[in-house]
């Protein structure tokens, strides 16, 4: 029998609890307690990038992070992005352009370009490549991504100015 703990954390911006067992790890855990699925396993080694979730403001590979690591902590998921009405300007930035095929990496790409732009808000070809180095997209559209970047960064500033 294994044991199983109940952690407590912020899940985009509500206060949350969730019984977990040592083995979880965080996509499990969105997944089957609080069916979010922006979050997927795909490699399971830390090396494509599709289960990007942000902790305490920095990314991390939701397969290889056990969910018992997030007590106390704050987690973004992707779903936390946009609102009823509205995407985020990440989100709009890659439909604008086409930053994606079938579409399986795009949430972990949408987290860590968020994070990117947070930390630095106009970012060089070289920061932008820095930071999505460690997400894959099979469909290769990688330059489109580029260009969702550019203009994700452009779309908060203006925001910001508005």
């Amino acid at each position: 029998m294994v044991a199983t703990r109940t952690i407590t954390f912020k899940l985009n911006g509500a206060a949350v609890t969730a019984d977990v067992k040592p083995h979880h790890n965080v996509v499990e855990m969105l997944q089957t307690q609080f069916g979010l699925t922006g979050a997927r396993e795909s490699c399971g080694q830390g090396l494509c990038g599709c289960c990007s979730v942000i902790v305490n403001g920095r990314a991390v590979s939701g397969c290889l992070y056990l969910a018992s690591f997030l007590d106390g902590s704050e987690v973004q998921t992707v779903e936390s992005l946009d609102t009823p009405t509205k995407l985020s300007p990440v989100q709009e930035a890659f439909i604008e352009a086409s930053a994606f095929q079938c579409g399986y990496c795009t949430p972990g790409f949408i987290m860590m370009v968020t994070q990117l732009l947070d930390e630095h808000p106009d970012p060089t070809e070289d920061q932008i490549k820095h930071y999505l180095t460690g997400n894959l997209c099979r469909c290769a559209t990688y330059p489109e991504v580029m260009d969702a970047v550019k203009i994700a960064a452009k779309k908060r500033k203006a925001g910001a100015t508005a």
